[in-house]
Formats: C-alpha cells, sequence, structure tokens
C-alpha cells in the first residue's frame, strides 16, 4: 500500500557532535545540512551540547538577535541556558547549544522516570551515561519549550531526530511529553556490536548466536545498551547508515529498522579546477617537507603519497593490517618507486616535537633521533603503532622503498607541524587505505573519493558494502577488498598489491581512476541520499501510536 506523503513542517536534529567535532556524526550533520534545509525549506533546527564550543568561531557564530523572543521565554519560564547562532558550514543552520549541567542533580528521577515508562535500566550507569542522559534530556526540554512556544505548530507536521544512544533519553522523554511530536532514532553503530570489537571478540564468526542483552551484562554496558534498545523499539521510525548495521540491530537490539539512511557527502567541501589543482600542489609540499624533516632524507618527485587516517582503533580501523601490508610491500622487489605512508590517527600526545619544529622552521639538516612520528606521545613505547614500526623494523634508516610517518594528532589547523587541516591535506594524497574490520558506515573512504583520492576500504564497511558486494581492485576508484575474520595475512597481501598496481600505472591511467572515485563519491552525495532521511520522517509521520 503506498504511503500517504505528508509535508514535513519542522525537523530538529540533535547530537552530541552539532559543533562539537568528536567523531563521526560531526561530518554526518555538517555535509548533510544544505541539502536537509533545502527539503525542508529552512525548518530545520540543529540542537548540540554548550561545552565551550562557543567559543570557536570558526565553527559557531552566536546571533542574539535570532529567535530572540523564545530565547527570552526559555530563559526565563522554562530554565534552560542556551546560546543561539549559526553553524558555519554549507547551508549555516541555526543551532541552538544547550548546557545540560543545570539538570544533573536530578539525574536520579530522570533515571526512575525512563525505567517506569520505557524499562530502561540505568542502574549499572557509569562513565559518560550521565552526561550524555541529561544532555539528552536537556535537548528534549528545549524542542518542547519551542513547540509550546511557537503556537503555530501546533497541528503541523514536527520530527524531532535524536542521533544515538547519547541522546536516546531526549526521545524518551519527547515519547512521554510531547505525544504531537514524531520522533525518529538513527544508530550508527550499536553498543553491543562496537562492545564485542573493542574486547577482541569474535563478531562475525559467532554473529548468529550473540543476544544483546546477555553480551551488554557481560560487557559491562548494561545501561548504554538498555537505553538505545529501548529508543529504537519506542521510536516512531527507526533509522541505521548501512545495511550491515542493519542485520546488526536486528540480531543485538532485536528490531529491524524502518529504513537505511546512508551517509551522503556534501561536494562544497571539495575545491574546484584551478582552486583544487592549487590546493593539491600546497598539500603535497607540506606532505614532502614535513616528510623529509622527519625522515632526514630527500623524498623522490614520483613518490607515492599513501595514508590512512581516523579513530585510533588499532584493529577494528584496520590500522594492523595497513602496517602489515607496508612490511610486506618494502620487501617486493617489484615496488619500483617510493612509498611514503602517513598513520594519520590521533593519540595521547604532549604536543608537537620541538626538534621537528625547529628543523622545519631553520631548515637545518641536523638528524633526528627517532624518524618516524611527528608529535611526541605520552606513552611512546607502549603505542601500537610505534610497537608495530618497532616489530617490523621499518625505521626509515634502512634504505627501503617504504617510509612510515606517524602524525598522531588531530589536523585541525593547529597542530604544530602541518599547521593544515585533513581535508587540506587529503587533497594532496595519491591513496588512502582503510582496511576496516568494524566500520558501520565508513567516512573517511567516502571523504577521500569526493576529493578524488582512490581509496580502498573493505567489505565489512557500511560504505564499502554499497559501493560492490564483490571484491574490485584499485582501478575502480574505490577499492573494495573481502575481510573475514581470519584472513588477516591474505588481506595484507590485498592491500600491498593494490598499492603496487596504482604504482605501476601512467600519468593518464591515474586521472581515469581518480575521476573514477569522483563519480562514486558524487553517487554518495546527500543530493541522492537525502530522499532516505526525507523518507524516515514520513515514516515517523505516518505512524499511527
Amino acid at each position: 500500500m503506498e504511503r500517504k506523503s505528508l509535508d514535513i513542517n519542522y525537523i530538529f536534529e540533535t547530537s552530541w557532535e552539532v559543533c562539537n567535532k568528536i567523531g563521526g556524526i560531526y561530518t554526518v550533520l555538517s555535509t548533510q545540512a544544505k541539502e536537509l534545509l533545502a527539503e525542508t525549506k529552512g525548518n530545520a533546527i540543529y540542537i548540540g551540547p554548550l561545552v565551550g564550543n562557543e567559543k570557536n568561531s570558526s565553527i559557531f557564530k552566536e546571533n542574539k538577535t535570532l529567535l530572540k523572543a523564545w530565547k527570552k521565554h526559555a530563559s526565563e519560564v522554562d530554565g534552560l541556558n542556551i546560546k543561539i547562532g549559526r553553524w558555519n558550514i554549507p547551508g549555516n543552520p541555526v543551532v541552538i547549544l544547550v548546557d545540560h549541567k543545570p539538570f544533573l542533580p536530578i539525574k536520579d528521577n530522570y533515571f526512575f522516570e525512563m525505567w517506569s515508562h520505557f524499562g530502561v535500566n540505568s542502574l549499572h550507569s557509569y562513565g559518560d551515561y550521565d552526561e550524555s542522559v541529561m544532555f539528552g534530556y536537556a535537548a528534549a526540554k528545549v524542542i518542547e519549550s519551542f513547540y509550546n512556544f511557537n503556537a503555530d505548530l501546533k497541528g503541523k507536521n514536527v520530527v524531532a531526530e535524536f542521533h544515538e544512544w547519547t541522546t536516546a533519553s531526549g526521545l524518551l522523554y519527547i515519547k512521554a511529553h510531547s505525544t504531537e511530536i514524531k520522533t525518529t532514532f538513527t544508530t550508527h553503530a550499536t553498543t553491543i556490536g562496537r562492545s564485542i570489537c573493542f574486547n577482541n571478540k569474535p563478531l562475525y564468526k559467532f554473529f548468529d548466536q550473540y543476544n544483546g542483552d546477555q553480551m551488554a551484562a557481560e560487557l559491562n554496558v548494561e545501561a548504554k545498551h538498555s537505553i538505545e534498545k529501548k529508543a529504537a523499539l519506542f521510536t516512531d521510525s527507526f533509522t541505521t547508515v548501512s545495511d550491515i548495521t542493519a542485520r546488526e540491530c536486528e540480531q543485538l537490539l532485536e528490531k529491524r529498522p524502518d529504513i537505511v539512511t546512508p551517509n551522503g557527502f556534501e561536494s562544497e567541501f571539495v575545491p574546484k579546477g584551478k582552486d583544487y589543482d592549487k590546493k593539491r600542489k600546497e598539500a603535497r609540499n607540506a606532505l614532502q617537507k614535513v616528510a623529509e624533516a622527519v625522515i632526514g632524507d630527500k623524498i623522490s618527485k614520483n613518490a607515492l603519497f599513501i595514508a590512512t587516517s581516523g579513530r585510533y582503533e588499532y584493529r577494528n580501523k584496520g590500522i594492523d593490517v595497513f602496517l602489515e601490508s607496508l612490511k610486506i610491500l618494502s620487501q617486493n622487489t617489484a615496488l619500483k618507486k617510493e612509498i611514503i605512508a602517513f598513520v594519520m590517527v590521533p593519540a595521547n600526545i604532549s604536543g608537537p616535537r620541538k626538534d621537528l619544529q625547529e628543523k622545519i622552521q631553520s631548515k637545518a639538516k641536523f638528524q633526528l633521533t627517532n624518524n618516524n612520528y611527528t608529535h611526541d606521545l605520552f606513552n611512546h613505547y607502549d603505542d601500537e603503532v610505534i610497537s608495530a614500526l618497532r616489530f617490523y623494523k621499518m625505521d626509515n634508516n634502512s634504505g627501503s622503498k617504504v617510509k612510515v610517518i606517524f602524525v598522531p594528532s588531530y589536523l585541525d589547523g593547529n597542530d604544530g607541524i602541518f599547521n593544515m587541516t585533513y581535508y587540506d591535506l587529503l587533497i594532496g594524497l595519491d591513496l588512502t587505505i582503510f582496511a576496516s574490520y568494524y566500520e558501520p558506515w565508513g567516512y573517511t573512504p567516502l571523504e577521500s573519493a569526493a576529493f578524488g583520492i582512490p581509496t580502498a576500504t573493505t567489505n565489512l564497511s557500511g560504505f564499502g558494502d554499497w559501493v560492490s558486494k564483490t571484491p574490485v581492485d584499485i582501478t575502480n576508484g574505490v577499492a573494495v577488498l573481502q575481510r573475514t575474520e581470519d584472513n588477516f595475512h591474505e588481506l595484507a597481501e590485498d592491500i600491498q598489491n593494490n598499492i603496487l598496481l596504482l604504482s605501476t600505472k601512467k600519468e593518464a591511467e591515474i586521472e581515469a581512476i581518480h575521476q573514477k572515485a569522483k563519480e562514486i563519491a558524487d553517487m554518495a552525495s546527500w543530493k541522492n541520499f537525502i530522499k532516505c532521511n526525507m523518507e524516515s520522517y514520513h515514516i515517523a509521520i505516518n505512524k499511527n501510536n
């Protein structure tokens, strides 16, 4: 039966990562905003936490006249401490940042309310659970206040979307207190799936035998799992970002998502024409300058710059197999080009290396004592990347054609070595590798493809699964590599073969590969994927509670 189409009059998007860059959901929302605003004629508001981010004018610009009448009411009548402004991203959406800390003293009361109404078990909560629950609560109070103040919204189709378990409490508050507002819950990765992988348990080998509730107790994540599961069960529309995660939700949350809403990308983040060429040249100069300073030697003109990046999850993100592949490649006599590999994953650092800064600034030619990292780590001798490089004897001194440089800092433009953002450096690479074991979607390969950088991912990532159900090599623009529970060494061989394959291509062939990567990214743009999000809102609106 065809679903009746209804106008969506207002959307509220709530996430811990609105104007607060800590993970992939920031990229989801910041690249999605322009298309969502176009679909809703500008009637979308983003709600995030007030955690000092309002001081960063490059992300958030406060506007004291925006929604002025309601803000006064929200403060004086509803007791909300908020700041209103614009998010400095394509579309410049309206953002409300709310301070959740004043609500922390009543957390136990709200825990009891969630238990009474929905059966949420907060008994074994710890760590970031309290903060997240009360942020979700505060965000819901903002939505409730705004909806009640604006009488013209009564009887209209208003949807509040909540992302991840970290805001699920807000969804449950809306369900209990503002039943006219419809809800959508989007999980980007299940608590149990992530926890199984973090604890080095085999997720895929015994997937059909896992019970979410049982594993939550075993892995000590009962509260997070409970609130996530209840949000999935009670929401008007339940979504997730890939077919892979949909299966995970069905098995571990005992509910199949109503629809899959893949993560897209916004092309405005990518320079065009001559600006692209200029940015690429600047990036390559920066990568070469730092690499030569670290290594202490000149890099050949035809060297390939490759990288992996993302969150520092050594096994889940495939950093381990990437380094293994580089070791294999370094021993391959068929390799004719020099390979400079960057591992761009933020770690626990004390700051940029002073000796490296001095060398770069003074252009002196002294050798660094340690020549495979750019920033000082607090746990240098226990660090997994450094330990692997030591184990593989990849010290950049051997005369090998493969050099590896660990960049353990956030590339936000102020890291003290590159002083360029990740996107500003990404554009200068020749290839990226993301050999993920657990990756519900996978923004890093999509970002690379959008910038025209050939990239390799795996069939265990949502994006890789979307690109191709069968393995394809790097000549496709996006390589999808087969990864299983037990094929670590075969995958390492596959990665090195793809690097080697690209290194043999002529300039015209490489340009064709770059173009294929861009074409795949264009198919995965928000202009194509936003319709899935709009469908999820229509599911919510059409649901009869």
